[in-house]
């Protein structure tokens, strides 16, 4: 038989979600080993197809950022098309195929959670984590929709993230459609939350020691014997702030106190205090002090 010389098709490479990589104008990941943050946008760069196969790999959950988004999923032999508003929300579970023509232009902000963080977060919630867990196309849910737009910072400035605020906002999300959509409930009807005193005290205690460091809600979470999910509600449930919150304002103190008495620079207050860098530290002080640090530390100046 003579060799023959075949014209392939020109197939793109296709990122773990089963997005054509060339096609996207947008490709931002934050990688955790529980979970993942993407951004992916397509400003209308051709048709866009998604495929992937069936695996244990958990869960996705994505928000539309911008409107005129339309997609075709297939199942089997047949098919269905589905339109997007900003803040249509999906809901993609990884153990069925998944296959899709994107049409036009698209914007989403995705979270995936692996199978093995839902398990243990359903666990700690109380009912089993269902593998059968609803697929969702186009829906409309406004606590979801919040939740997941209030990450997309993460992404943009991932220096300027907190480990804590980052694991909380996933805890809560992943909470949110366990309790919706997954078969578990969130808290039994008529518990009460709260926190005992030592343990309120130790996860102050714990933060307070920790605030140069990028701790997360399962360090704070296990030094006080209790679940993720339990302690972020109940955190708040006592002291009527989150725990990154509540990080964020004991930073600010810190910061302030190093601006009032010492003449550490601004830059090495920072750092200290746990920011990424002057700018990071100066815009969050502005927002809770009112002032910026540098205009505090000459106001003290001027007064001694």
């Amino acid at each position: 038989m003579d060799n023959m010389v075949v014209n392939l098709p020109n197939i793109p490479a296709r990122d773990g979600l089963g997005c054509a990589v060339d096609h996207l104008a947008i490709n931002q990941q934050y990688i955790r080993p529980e979970f993942s943050l993407y951004r992916k946008n397509n400003n209308g760069n051709g048709l866009a197809q998604v495929e992937t196969s069936a695996s244990g790999r958990g869960a996705l959950v994505g928000v539309c950022l911008q409107g005129g988004h339309r997609r075709q999923l297939f199942k089997g032999r047949s098919s269905s098309l589905h339109d997007f508003e900003p803040g249509s929300v999906y809901l993609r579970n990884f153990s069925d195929d998944y296959r899709a023509d994107l049409t036009e232009p698209f914007d989403f902000l995705l979270l995936e959670m692996s199978s093995e963080y839902l398990q243990q977060l359903s666990l700690e919630t109380g009912k089993p984590y269902n593998n059968e867990m609803v697929n969702l196309t186009g829906f409309k849910d406004p606590v979801l929709s919040h939740l997941l737009n209030a990450l997309i910072p993460i992404l943009a400035k991932p220096d300027e993230s907190s480990a804590l605020f980052v694991d909380e906002m996933v805890t809560v999300i992943s909470s949110h459609i366990l309790g919706s959509y997954g078969g578990a409930g969130l808290v039994a009807p008529g518990r009460v939350l709260g926190l005992a005193p030592w343990q309120e005290m130790r996860a102050k205690e714990f933060i307070r020691a920790n605030l140069d460091k990028d701790i997360s809600i399962s360090d704070v979470a296990a030094a006080c014997g209790l679940s993720r999910s339990y302690f972020i509600r109940a955190f708040r449930a006592v002291t009527g702030y989150t725990p990154h919150r509540w990080l964020l304002t004991q930073r600010i103190e810190q910061a302030r106190h190093l601006v009032q008495t010492t003449t550490t620079p601004l830059a090495q207050i920072a750092t200290l205090c746990g920011f990424a860098d002057q700018s990071h530290l100066t815009r969050n002080f502005n927002q809770i002090v009112g002032i910026s640090p540098g205009k505090l530390r000459r106001s003290v100046t001027l007064q001694s």
